[in-house]
């Protein structure tokens, strides 16, 4: 196998809008693996009984967890909070940060009926920050000439799914990934998407539901499952060769031999969604040096 992991050196973590859900999931894996994982929010409340359950699980493996509370709509505040990380030694960036408007799950209502500031949400929260953060991580992970950008995207980007500007934000994130991948592969940064499927956020499952968007909720990843992918991404030998594309989770636990604490493997939505990947593999590494080409 060939590549080279994340970092070899450090163990340290940024992982936004860890407070709760899939953010808190990917952040509980990465310190059962070990990581010193910064978690961020806007609900100190939240995010403080996040860093007691990351240290519980994390400090028996020599993990640590630290709180920031940010507001990941204010570019200078998504700044600052990657500068104080950096200055931890960041080796693995985790883009989840997300936020969505109110809409009735059972009957989504066309798009031109929906409000114009659904964008502010659903772009600049769902999206923007995402490329702020990694815009201000990158020059520190190129001078350390390595590390691993992770963008938590979906399948929306491939298929319809809640609605039209989720599934434009989430394909926008997507080609970030590809395009930002290209221009840090030179340097050993790699960027790579997660698409998990159904997850079984503490809201989700506090909903009642039995189904959500025609899955069986009992049938759904949990956001554990999520980190645990996210940190054996992060550890894999062959990780040059995974930059730029998408990894799903179902599909990734197989290939590392991980399941649910219950035994369980979830299924992939791949097919359902149309198949393939949104975007075709990266060229040759000779072409990196020739940006526009």
């Amino acid at each position: 196998m060939s590549g080279a992991r994340a970092d070899a050196r450090s163990r340290t973590a940024l992982v936004t809008g860890a407070s709760r859900g899939v953010g808190k999931g990917i952040a509980l894996g990465l310190a059962e693996a070990g990581w010193a994982v910064h978690v961020s929010g806007r609900d100190a409340a939240a995010l403080d009984r996040a860093v007691a359950d990351l240290d519980a699980i994390g400090e028996p493996r020599g993990g640590r967890a630290v709180a920031h509370v940010c507001d990941h709509t204010d570019d200078e505040a998504v700044r600052a909070l990657v500068d104080e990380v950096v200055a931890d030694d960041l080796a693995l960036l985790v883009n989840n940060v997300w936020a969505g408007p109110l809409v009735n799950p059972f009957r989504p209502e066309p798009f031109w009926t929906r409000p114009l500031n659904d964008w502010d949400s659903l772009i600049g929260v769902g999206l923007r920050p995402h490329y702020v953060a990694a815009h201000a991580a990158a020059p520190a992970l190129v001078a350390r000439g390595g590390g691993l950008i992770v963008n938590v995207s979906s399948f929306g980007a491939r298929g319809h799914l809640h609605s039209v500007l989720y599934g434009m934000g989430k394909a926008a994130l997507d080609k970030m990934t590809h395009d930002a991948a290209l221009e840090l592969r030179p340097h050993g940064v790699h960027v790579v998407g997660l698409w998990p499927g159904l997850v079984q956020t503490e809201l989700l499952v506090a909903s009642g539901l039995e189904e959500f968007e025609g899955f069986r909720i009992a049938d759904g990843e949990t956001p554990l499952l999520q980190g645990r992918v996210v940190a054996a991404v992060a550890d894999d030998p062959a990780l040059s060769t995974l930059t730029g594309s998408v990894v799903v989770t179902a599909e990734a636990a197989v290939a590392y031999g991980l399941t649910e604490d219950d035994g369980r493997q979830p299924a992939s939505h791949r097919d359902i969604f149309g198949g393939g990947p949104l975007h075709p593999p990266l060229p040759p590494l000779d072409h990196d040096a020739r940006p526009g080409t």
